[in-house]
């Protein structure tokens, strides 16, 4: 049964997505629940990555491919599976794990699917595939609106739609804050957490979350040039923060680049703070207008100094 499910989504097959699209409450429920199931047992040595709370940690070998905002967005998950060799170089056993940073349903109108591809994947390859939290997966004091995923689940659902809403608000609290990649990078989905002095601050941001601000923060925050510090944002939840608010959060992990998801982009990607920020927005369409979607692919053994040297490893569709 296992290798039949492989099978479904070698090469970007269709055949996974054609599941998504016909699945029925039942099996999606049950779904939900097992890679909820491990999610939480996730802890100490997982594969190749070492878990302490919710930061996930690995080193600098193998290669990590890392995947930004999808939204709903079916069509650019497909194409970043079918293109980025994740399955087959997972079944020659190589080192390799995708990333995923956040922000998988609301805006697009296959956020239901999207979550039953993106759950597959990790109940088929457990060990290689990291699940992390974005602003649309928060806890219940910071729902991002339009929050339309309950609507889309009961498009697909009809009146089943609120047991699978409720499951899958279970299974947003088990998702990472954080991956870092030792000596090279650190990956949240929005921003620095700018009070935080230590990694454990990271790690178990959603335990200390609301008493202090570090969770918000890595699921809200907008890097800005020009300015130092943080500032108020627009977006009513999370700060604008300052290249010298990067650079405290770099040092105190020994890091050289910050890896993002959270805002869109025309070219899929962006750059800020001297090319100490790297964005990346994987989906394309509507309500975003975006010329290109982007992900990335990383030889996490290449030593690296800045973003910059990461555009030859992004990708654009």
């Amino acid at each position: 049964m296992v290798e039949f499910e492989k099978d479904t989504i070698r090469d970007g097959s269709s055949s996974l997505f054609d599941m998504a699209m016909k699945v029925e409450v039942d099996e999606f429920l049950q779904l939900v629940k097992n890679i909820t199931q491990v999610q939480d047992d996730e802890s100490g040595r997982v594969g190749s990555l070492e878990v302490d709370g919710k930061l996930a940690s690995t080193p600098p070998v193998g290669e990590a491919i890392v995947v930004g905002d999808i939204h709903g967005d079916l069509q650019s998950l497909k194409y970043i599976l079918k293109h980025s060799g994740f399955v087959e170089k997972t079944e020659k056993g190589e080192n390799v794990f995708i990333v995923f940073l956040g922000d998988y349903g609301d805006r697009g109108p296959y956020s239901p699917e999207v979550y039953y591809v993106v759950l597959k994947i990790k109940q088929l390859f457990p060990e290689h595939v990291v699940l992390m939290r974005g602003n649309h997966e928060g806890p219940n004091d910071l729902i991002a609106y339009p929050h339309d995923l309950p609507t889309h689940l009961h498009r697909k659902f009809g009146e089943a739609s609120s047991d699978a809403y409720g499951e899958i608000r279970k299974f947003f609290n088990c998702l990472y804050n954080a991956v870092l990649v030792k000596d090279r990078y650190i990956m949240l989905h929005g921003g620095v957490p700018s009070q935080a002095s230590t990694v454990e601050d990271l790690a178990y941001a959603h335990i200390k979350h609301p008493r202090e601000s570090h969770l918000e923060e890595i699921l809200w925050s907008d890097p800005h040039d020009g300015i130092k510090g943080t500032y108020a944002s627009p977006r009513g939840a999370g700060r604008l923060f300052g290249e010298d608010v990067t650079d405290r959060l770099l040092e105190m992990l020994q890091v050289k680049v910050l890896i993002r998801g959270h805002e869109p982009s025309d070219e899929g990607f962006k750059t800020n703070h001297s090319g100490k920020v790297l964005t990346l927005f994987s989906r394309r369409g509507p309500p975003y207008h975006n010329t290109y979607g982007a992900y990335l692919k990383l030889n996490l053994a290449k030593e690296v100094e800045g973003a910059r040297q990461l555009i030859e490893c992004i990708h654009k569709f």
